[in-house]
């Protein structure tokens, strides 16, 4: 089993950065697949970035935007997320999916984090 806790998010103005960290607990933290997503009250929670080993996958709306790294040694998952757009403002949840891949349905994952809230001002 694994634990996440989200850090970095906050409130910026539109055209700033952010980074989001996950910390992830669990010995076994580089066979997980890792995933970004985000959700804005009302809505369903949407996916944002994955990554397993050397593949990562995004969403359209945010390629060429935000990036998802990892750091096995940490354990830690990043999004850096630039050029951020007042849409970008939900709170953003870091998810862990045991066995790998990269996915974008949230059912593919097992453990969630309370996530993070990031406000983007006009």
């Amino acid at each position: 089993q694994v634990q996440l806790v989200e850090s970095g998010g906050g409130l910026v103005q539109a055209g700033g950065s952010l980074r989001l960290s996950c910390a992830a607990s669990g010995r076994t933290f580089s066979s997980y697949g890792m995933g970004w997503f985000r959700q804005v009250p009302g809505k369903e929670r949407e996916f944002v970035a994955a990554i397993s080993g050397g593949t990562t996958y995004y969403t359209g709306s945010m390629k060429g935007r935000f990036t998802i790294s990892r750091d096995n040694a940490k354990p830690t998952v990043y999004l850096q997320m630039n050029s951020l757009k007042p849409e970008d403002t939900a709170v953003y949840y870091c998810a862990a999916r045991e066995g790998g891949g990269v996915y974008y349905r949230d059912t593919s994952y097992d453990y969630w984090g309370p996530g993070t809230q990031v406000t983007v001002s006009s």
